[in-house]
């Protein structure tokens, strides 16, 4: 894969094809294939084209070398658990919510569970819960933890529109506006209302550290859980980093991520908010 260019252009897309490659490149190549000829093999491929179009550079900029072809197969498998996982009835488990996209003070999950202590987590609170893809989610993670001799912290997960409105209320008077954007969600914009969010450990930049917080970071994208705000990509995803702050999206999502946006959470929901949305 890595001798293969993924650069797709706003305004110039030249094809070419190499042992069933399919490299869209800044330079025309020797034996070149017309957009028409390739959309008339995969229509998805220059579906592909404008979505990325759209995307930031700096987004484009995090795609490895790769191929189009592979991109959307691995695209479905994402597309495919996502269907299977949720209820018609909730919002989509990439569902789009940052400080550009707010759901609204009327939405609360569906069939919340309650996150209370159990032999296969702790809690500091007891007024915790998650959508239930995300609790089984979050029973597997711990599962696999507790064999490796970790017993997690869950000290955060869903709140509620009022909720975080009140949080981020006492942070802009503690801290004044400007900072509390840095780290804290206006209401409606918290990844915690879609109630597939988790807070683990001390919720401090030395929990990464830590032997759980190692752990974490080394197991969670196999059982679903993604990173949501690393370090370095606070323009990106609008908050410091937070080495405790974790989102269900799914397995593959996790892998699809990975493989083809740097492993930038943000990144790639933006993606698939806008494939979904194109034509």
């Amino acid at each position: 894969m890595k001798n293969f260019i993924f650069v797709l252009l706003v305004s110039v897309c030249c094809f070419c094809s190499c042992k069933k490659k399919v490299v869209l490149a800044e330079t025309a190549p020797i034996q070149p294939k017309t957009a028409e000829t390739i959309q008339s093999e995969n229509p998805e491929v220059e579906k592909l084209r404008r979505v990325f179009a759209k995307m930031t550079e700096r987004c484009k900029n995090a795609i490895p070398n790769g191929n189009p072809e592979e991109f959307l197969a691995d695209l479905h498998k994402v597309l495919a658990e996502e269907k299977s996982r949720h209820r018609e009835d909730d919002v989509d488990l990439l569902y789009l919510i940052d400080k550009k996209h707010n759901i609204g003070s009327d939405y609360v999950p569906q069939d919340l569970k309650p996150v209370k202590g159990t032999g296969l987590w702790n809690v500091n609170r007891n007024d915790l819960s998650l959508r239930p893809e995300s609790y089984a989610a979050l029973e597997e993670l711990s599962q696999a933890a507790l064999s490796d001799g970790i017993k997690l912290l869950v000290s955060s997960t869903y709140r509620s529109y009022k909720y975080q409105e009140g949080l981020f209320n006492r942070y802009v008077k503690q801290d004044g506006l400007a900072e509390a954007e840095r780290y804290s969600a206006r209401p409606g914009t918290s990844q915690h209302q879609l109630g597939t969010a988790v807070d683990f450990g001390s919720i401090t930049e030395d929990w990464g550290d830590t032997k759980m917080g190692k752990w974490v970071y080394t197991h969670a994208a196999d059982y679903g859980w993604s990173l949501s705000f690393p370090r370095d990509y606070e323009d990106v995803t609008g908050y410091m980093w937070e080495c405790w702050h974790f989102r269900y999206i799914g397995k593959e999502a996790c892998k699809f991520q990975k493989k083809w946006f740097s492993n930038v959470q943000q990144f790639m929901l933006e993606f698939i908010d806008e494939w979904k949305k194109s034509e």
